[in-house]
């Protein structure tokens, strides 16, 4: 029988990008302290300060994270609306071994992306989830990127990845004894969306 043909429709992006360039002695001092300005979280911590990229100490952080942003936006989104994406809020998280990240998704945004401050590709990963509901369950012998109802990716220092802020997502049961350090962030739009005349019009 001749080899079928398996195409891929609907498809969830997952945006990973690199800084490339080591972060500098403010911009690490400044991680630090807000470990020591945190507080428990479900499985680890997270810095009390949510708007941690409109501080000083990371302003670059946030130009950079901006390009990806916009690139996820003109490549993947490809909207015709005048549109402006901007991060709305941003967080520390900081794991230790043995700790975790509970499973959830980020609601009121549209993308949600997690910038890795430390992160060893050896132990460390990020899990995605297929939330849907199933007619029937069969037991899989081999899974794939159609029968999986979760992926995961390890991640290293300065990956920076984008992904639909409904997708589920979590970190499991850290191995390794770095402290896995990682920025968060939202995303919304700016701008004008539907059309006055069919009554869809919403102005961000």
């Amino acid at each position: 029988m001749k080899e079928p043909i398996i195409n891929h429709i609907f498809s969830t992006p997952i945006y990973f990008s690199h800084l490339e360039r080591n972060l500098t002695s403010i911009e690490l001092k400044f991680v630090n302290k807000n470990k020591k300005e945190s507080h428990n979280n479900k499985g680890n911590i997270v810095s009390n300060n949510n708007y941690i990229l409109n501080e000083k100490p990371f302003l670059n952080i946030k130009k950079e994270i901006d390009l990806r942003i916009k690139e996820y936006f003109d490549k993947i989104i490809c909207s015709s609306n005048q549109i402006t994406p901007y991060i709305t809020q941003s967080w520390l998280n900081y794991t230790d071994k043995k700790q975790y990240h509970h499973k959830h998704s980020h609601p009121n945004s549209l993308v949600s992306g997690v910038f890795y401050i430390n992160s060893d590709e050896k132990f460390d990963k990020i899990k995605f989830f297929k939330d849907e509901y199933k007619t029937i369950n069969l037991e899989v012998k081999e899974y794939n990127i159609f029968n999986s109802n979760s992926w995961w990716f390890s991640v290293k220092t300065g990956d920076i990845i984008l992904f639909p802020s409904s997708l589920s997502h979590m970190v499991e049961t850290k191995d390794g004894d770095n402290t896995r350090v990682s920025l968060a962030f939202n995303v919304f739009i700016k701008g004008k969306i539907g059309d006055n005349i069919q009554l869809t019009e919403l102005i961000l």
